[in-house]
């Protein structure tokens, strides 16, 4: 079964305040190649969530993201209340001294002025990663993972699909050359008496003809191309129903393919024989440029 290497998956998990987002892209590479975005407080697990990647994803060029969204309550940075209080007191006191009244400012006003003094902000609290929260995250991980290997399949099957109607084209294309074939032996024979009659306009020897006439249709016989393109065409078709990872195989089956069609394209003299190699060509090109894809 195929797989193609263009995928999607995204898996949304909850952790009491938390909401853990994870999202995966995948396009078609060469090999494996693995971007991560990852939240602060789960970069520490950046090598595990790499090889959980590596198994699930197998190859092609892939963006990941782990991100925490938190609800109004978690996000809002903590106020210390105690550093407030002290300032407002010292502020209070230096006031009395000077004789100036407080109520000059309202509340919003004062609390405006207290917030941007050092340290009324809670901001350098550094969260811990439990256990039970890295479960979570990880689940989610495996389950986008798993969304995105599912849309692999999905895409996999409309290639699978498209591979063999061009397969099917491609058989059908080479078994409509045979009459085209048979039939040019007597017309390459019948053109080359008729040269020599007219052009030398000698007596020549019959069997020294037929000789020379076997000797090249030989060379243009391409019934060897005709039978390894077809071993490769049933082959192509095996390997589709392996297990997936045979996007490279198929790659060079196709290569195979396309060596058979040139040569039988440069061995067929005969126009009619020469269209159906070029619609043979169009067919191929088109698989080689979808293999490209699968995994």
């Amino acid at each position: 079964m195929l797989q193609s290497m263009t995928g999607y998956g995204k898996s949304v998990a909850e952790y009491k305040e938390k909401k853990i987002h994870v999202e995966i892209k995948s396009l078609n590479s060469k090999a494996l190649d693995i971007n991560v975005r990852i939240a602060p407080l789960y970069r520490e697990k950046e090598m595990e969530i790499r090889q959980l990647l590596a198994t699930e994803i197998i190859r092609g060029k892939v963006d990941f993201a782990i991100w925490i969204e938190r609800n109004a309550q978690s996000a809002a940075t903590p106020v210390n209340g105690a550093v407030i209080k002290e300032y407002f007191r010292q502020i209070s006191d230096v006031a009395k001294e000077m004789n100036m009244e407080q109520s000059v400012m309202n509340t919003a006003e004062w609390m405006n002025v207290l917030l941007r003094l050092p340290d009324t902000l809670n901001t350098n609290e550094v969260e811990e990663l439990t256990e039970e929260e890295w479960i979570c995250a990880m689940q989610a991980v495996k389950d986008a993972a798993k969304d995105l290997v599912d849309f692999r399949k999905q895409e996999g099957k409309a290639l699978e699909k498209k591979f063999a109607e061009k397969i099917d084209n491609i058989e059908h294309l080479l078994a409509s050359i045979e009459p085209y074939e048979t039939s040019r032996v007597e017309k390459i024979r019948q053109r080359i008496v008729d040269n020599l009659e007219k052009f030398v306009g000698i007596e020549y020897d019959n069997n020294r003809l037929e000789q020379e006439m076997i000797y090249y249709i030989e060379k243009l016989d391409i019934n060897e191309e005709k039978q390894r393109l077809k071993n490769h065409l049933n082959y192509f078709r095996e390997t589709m129903d392996g297990e997936p990872g045979q996007g490279k195989k198929l790659g060079f089956i196709a290569q195979e393919m396309g060596r058979e069609i040139n040569t039988t394209g440069s061995k067929s003299n005969q126009a009619e024989m020469q269209n159906i190699v070029v619609k043979m060509k169009d067919e191929l090109e088109q698989i080689k440029e979808q293999v490209l894809n699968v995994l």
